[in-house]
C-alpha cells in the first residue's frame, strides 16, 4: 500500500516536470532566438564602428568602443532572454547579487580583470598600434592584433607572441616604428697606424652615395674609443622608413661599401691581438734583478742567458738557505 503510494506520488512529479518542462519549449525557443539576436547585433555594431573608423587616427577608441557595445547588447540579450524563459526572474534582483558578489568575483579574476583594463587604456592612449614594431624584453616583432586581454606579435623569425596587456602596460615598451625615420650606427675599427681623417672621408663618401640615407639630419663619422688595437670610428645615418627590413637591408649594403673601400684604399682593420710573453726560471740570471729579463725577447746582439744545471741549481739553493741562516764571517769575530 505505501509503496504503490510512493510510485504514484513519483509518476506525478515526473509528470508534472515533464508538462512544465513542455510549457517551457515555447519560451525556451523564444529566449534563445532573443539572445541569438542580440548577439548578430551585438557583431554587427563592432564592425560599423570598426569600419567607420578604420582609416581615422581613432581607430583604437573605435575598437574599444565596438567591443564595449558588443559585450553590452549579449548582456543584454541574455537578461531579456532570461526573463522571457522564466518569468520569475528579475533583473534587478540579479544585478543586486552580481553587486554584492563584485569583490568576491574581483578577487578571483584580478588578472583577467586587470589585463582587461590594461587592454582598454593601451587601446585608448595608443602607446603603439597594430602594424608597429616594437621590444618587449627578449621579444621584438609586429604587433599582429591589440586584445582586451593580450597583445600578440609576430618576430621576424615568423614566431607568435601572446604578451598580457598588464605586462605592457606596466613595463617598458621600444616602439622602432613610433616616427618616420630612425638613426642607424656601427663602430669600423681602423689600426693606430692609419689616417683618422682619410677613413672617416671615405666613410662619409660611401654613406653620402646611398639614395635612402638621407642627407638631412647628414651622415656622420665620428672618433668614439681609442680601443686596445683599433681607433673606433662610429658610422651614423639616418632611413625612412623605420622598418626591420629597411635597417637590416641599409646596414649590410653599408658595411660591405664600408669595409671593401677602406681595405681598397689601404687602411688596416686589425682584429684584437694578444701577446703572450714565456719567461724560462731556469736561466742563470733568474733572481738577478739587475739582469733578469722579465721574459722580455734578447736584442739582437746580445746572447740569451745560460741555463742553470741541475747541480748548479742545487748548489745555489744550499748557498741561498745558509746565508740567510748563519751570521757572517765578521759578525762572529767580533
Amino acid at each position: 500500500m505505501g509503496e504503490s503510494i510512493s510510485l504514484s506520488a513519483a509518476t506525478e512529479k515526473i509528470t508534472s516536470m515533464i508538462q512544465g518542462a513542455i510549457a517551457l519549449l515555447p519560451n525556451l525557443l523564444i529566449g534563445v532566438v532573443i539572445f541569438v539576436i542580440f548577439w548578430f547585433i551585438g557583431r554587427f555594431v563592432r564592425s560599423f564602428v570598426k569600419a567607420q573608423t578604420r582609416d581615422r587616427d581613432a581607430r583604437n577608441v573605435g575598437l574599444v568602443f565596438g567591443r564595449l557595445a558588443q559585450g553590452a547588447l549579449i548582456i543584454l540579450g541574455f537578461l531579456i532572454a532570461a526573463t522571457v524563459i522564466f518569468p520569475s526572474f528579475n533583473p534587478a534582483d540579479a544585478l543586486a547579487t552580481l553587486g554584492i558578489g563584485g569583490v568576491a568575483i574581483g578577487f578571483a579574476f584580478k588578472d583577467i580583470l586587470q589585463n582587461f583594463l590594461a587592454g582598454i587604456l593601451i587601446l585608448l592612449t595608443e602607446p603603439f598600434s597594430m602594424d608597429d614594431q616594437i621590444i618587449f624584453g627578449d621579444y621584438e616583432g609586429t604587433v599582429e592584433n591589440i586584445e582586451t586581454r593580450a597583445t600578440t606579435i609576430r618576430t621576424y623569425d615568423g614566431r607568435r607572441v601572446v604578451i598580457p596587456n598588464a605586462e605592457l602596460f606596466t613595463n617598458a615598451v621600444m616602439v622602432n616604428t613610433a616616427y618616420d625615420r630612425r638613426r642607424l650606427q656601427y663602430d669600423i675599427g681602423i689600426g693606430y697606424g692609419d689616417d683618422i681623417a682619410k677613413a672617416k672621408e671615405i666613410i662619409l663618401e660611401v654613406l653620402s652615395e646611398h639614395d635612402e640615407i638621407l642627407s638631412d639630419p647628414p651622415p656622420e663619422a665620428l672618433v668614439v674609443a681609442l680601443a686596445d688595437s683599433t681607433v673606433n670610428i662610429r658610422a651614423r645615418w639616418w632611413i625612412e622608413p623605420p622598418r626591420r627590413a629597411d635597417f637590416m637591408k641599409s646596414q649590410d649594403w653599408v658595411l660591405e661599401n664600408v669595409c671593401n673601400r677602406l681595405v681598397a684604399a689601404g687602411v688596416d682593420l686589425p682584429f684584437p691581438t694578444q701577446q703572450i710573453l714565456f719567461h724560462d726560471q731556469t736561466e742563470e740570471t733568474d733572481g738577478d734583478r739587475a739582469n733578469q729579463r722579465e721574459g722580455w725577447p734578447v736584442s739582437p746582439d746580445e746572447a740569451p742567458p745560460r741555463s742553470l744545471s741541475l747541480s748548479r741549481s742545487v748548489l745555489t739553493m744550499v748557498k741561498s738557505s745558509m746565508s740567510n741562516g748563519q751570521p757572517n764571517s765578521s759578525e762572529s769575530s767580533s
